[in-house]
């Protein structure tokens, strides 16, 4: 393994020992402020088609955040593993079924609509760390950077934005990152929203 794989592993288990350490009340003061922050996005208030995602080990719930969606006539997606770390995105509204994936993550169920990745208008990423030019680390699974990967191929910002979404304590100098890594346009905490600078 290199050097940057081992620096990314030690990260990713430093910053998951302590994302789960944190209180019922701790991950929920994050997600009120995640909702505000995310407010002051436009591209999140009137976003036809919002992906999200469903919060498993400690990641910063978004049920306060997207709840508005609907009643502003926003679709909202959940995203769907599928083969050779891809992802789809489905359909989803609060309170409808799902069932776990094989990772243990709750998916929408097999009949709910569809679309692929580049079909989205703007996409809220769980990370475990981030830095401000909008580099992220994720838990090394890959599914974010290959379902968006078509995103080197253009100039950013443009559709979908990519907003990571973290608790402030993971925001680090500096990260080292991989040729394949897609950066963020956005990161989103309990205490700022970050226009990131390396986006491109």
């Amino acid at each position: 393994m290199s050097s940057v794989e081992d620096t990314l592993n030690n990260l990713r288990e430093r910053m998951a020992v302590q994302r789960k350490a944190l209180s019922p009340q701790q991950r929920m003061s994050a997600a009120q402020g995640v909702r505000r922050q995310l407010e002051h996005l436009p591209e999140f208030l009137v976003a036809p088609r919002v992906a999200g995602y469903w919060a498993c080990r400690g990641e910063l719930p978004l049920n306060l955040a997207l709840a508005p969606l609907a009643d502003r006539g926003q679709q909202l997606y959940l995203p769907r593993v599928a083969a050779q770390r891809q992802m789809s995105f489905a359909a989803w509204s609060m309170g409808e079924p799902v069932t776990a994936n094989r990772h243990g993550i709750p998916e929408p169920d097999a009949d709910a609509a569809t679309v692929q990745a580049r079909d989205l208008d703007l996409v809220l990423v769980p990370l475990l760390a981030f830095d401000r030019t909008g580099h992220r680390i994720g838990t090394g699974g890959g599914y974010y950077d290959t379902s968006f990967a078509f995103l080197h191929q253009t100039s950013r910002p443009t559709r979908p934005l990519l907003v990571g979404v973290g608790y402030t304590f993971q925001e680090h100098p500096t990260l080292e990152t991989r040729e394949w890594d897609v950066s963020m346009d956005y990161v989103v905490t309990e205490d700022e929203l970050i226009h990131c600078t390396g986006a491109s």
